[in-house]
């Protein structure tokens, strides 16, 4: 069954979800530039800059640290973001976050150092922060909701996919950029004393590109009909939980296995760990373009995922992207224990491909499982919940394994645990692809979420 709120194949309506897609992507790009761009400079040189004088090993987890607790602030975004989002729109939700995302960004590349402001500095640097958080936990449940409620049922899966690539095409713009930077513009001392805050100023730039280009958009079909009908309801978060927490753990739970795994790479731990003088010490430059080529396969493999989410299915297509991720946990590391780059770059593809298939399908299949009543908070705030339980703090404790263990055996443990977490939760939930999205529909939409009910 198809959903009845989709636009036309032909005509305006094409020319619609190509706007739709086009916005969609530029704004996630440009968010999690943004976001990766943070975790780039964490493991190149906030430990330096902002925490020297805790110590080496110290200053490098309160580093990482920092990256992990803006995701902490992710569920009040996602909160924020889901009740208005249910209650005003997505478009709108979509220009906030954007607009909080990039100013907070903008403004760390303005920061003093420790060496200038003493404790102020990091003080300041962990409030921006804080702030990215608050804007990444709104922004993607706006994203994903604006593609897969415009896009006809059975494209669903391809719809939500192309926000998706704005994850690891921030990735590769923030890895590009910083490897630039390093290499080239930079390097040496120079990226030490400014380098480093030119990706943190380009956001301005691309925030002003971002706004005009989502402000174009129309509003969701799904909540354009929800709003004509008159039938927001007044706190759709506590509904949420009322109802429906059990989907909200499970899908939470999915997200965590896929954060878990991405954030070795996109969170900058493989960066530190590979370039680290007293470690591989390998070439800092060459480890950000494998980075970045690590991410182009990310990119590649999310929308072939979403592709066949909707031919085989969004669960299957999840199970087999564990298959991959778990197969993957303990070569991941062995390969890069050799020191050598070329080495680092096929474990980087290959770990992109499970990550990509435990991605794409993402966008639809969280659509399809929460009501439209409540979707955008549903959506919001598992995916929140999901980055703090995985993502957040997955450099963190892959270091400080690292640093208590002396070898990397245990993040592999850490990661195939994660792993097996996601795959239980996917096996939890069914797969309700062509589901009809409509407010019409929302009776059925709360029936027969997982397979225990």
């Amino acid at each position: 069954m198809t959903s009845t709120v989709q636009v036309s194949h032909h005509g305006s309506g094409q020319v619609s979800q190509r706007r739709v897609a086009f916005a969609t992507l530029v704004g996630t790009t440009i968010e999690w530039y943004d976001f990766f761009i943070f975790a780039q400079a964490a493991a190149l040189v906030f430990s330096e800059l902002f925490y020297k004088p805790a110590g080496p090993q110290i200053s490098l987890l309160l580093s990482f640290a920092t990256v992990g607790v803006s995701f902490l602030f992710r569920p009040l975004g996602a909160f924020l973001a889901g009740h208005y989002g249910d209650k005003l729109g997505r478009r709108l939700m979509l220009v906030i976050t954007l607009v909080v995302m990039g100013g907070a960004t903008t403004l760390i590349g303005l920061l003093p150092t420790y060496a200038t402001a003493g404790v102020l500095a990091p003080i300041l640097l962990l409030v921006l922060r804080i702030l990215q958080g608050i804007s990444a936990g709104g922004e993607w449940g706006g994203a994903v909701l604006m593609a897969v409620e415009h896009a006809p049922g059975e494209r669903r899966g391809r719809a939500g996919a192309v926000p998706q690539l704005g994850v690891p095409l921030g990735m590769l713009l923030a890895s590009g950029v910083m490897a630039l930077m390093t290499g080239v513009i930079s390097p040496g001392d120079a990226f030490m004393e400014w380098g480093w805050r030119v990706p943190f100023l380009l956001s301005i730039v691309l925030i002003v590109l971002g706004y005009f280009i989502r402000r174009a958009v129309d509003e969701s079909p799904v909540f354009q009909e929800i709003a004509d009908r008159k039938e927001q309801i007044s706190a759709p978060t506590a509904v949420l939980f009322k109802r429906h927490w059990y989907v909200v753990i499970l899908a939470a739970l999915i997200f965590a296995g896929n954060g878990a795994s991405g954030y070795m790479i996109t969170g900058g731990y493989l960066t530190n760990y590979t370039t680290q003088p007293d470690g591989l010490n390998m070439d800092r430059t060459a480890v950000l373009i494998v980075i970045s080529a690590a991410a182009f396969g990310w990119l590649v493999s999310t929308f072939v995922a979403g592709i066949l989410a909707d031919k085989i299915g969004r669960r299957n297509t999840y199970l087999l992207g564990w298959v991959l991720l778990g197969a993957m946990s303990f070569p991941l590391f062995a390969m890069v224990n050799t020191g050598r780059i070329e080495m680092l770059l096929i474990a980087g593809l290959l770990f992109s491909v499970g990550l990509g298939l435990t991605y794409g399908p993402q966008a639809a299949w969280y659509s399809e499982i929460f009501p439209a009543d409540v979707r955008f908070s549903g959506v919001s705030v598992s995916y929140a919940i999901g980055a703090i339980l995985g993502g957040a703090f997955a450099p963190t404790i892959a270091t400080w394994l690292v640093q208590q263990t002396g070898g990397t055996t245990a993040v592999s443990i850490y990661l195939l645990s994660m792993v097996i977490v996601g795959a239980v939760a996917t096996l939890l939930l069914r797969d309700r692809q062509g589901i009809n999205l409509s407010i019409k529909n929302v009776d059925e939409q709360r029936q027969n979420i997982t397979t225990f009910n």
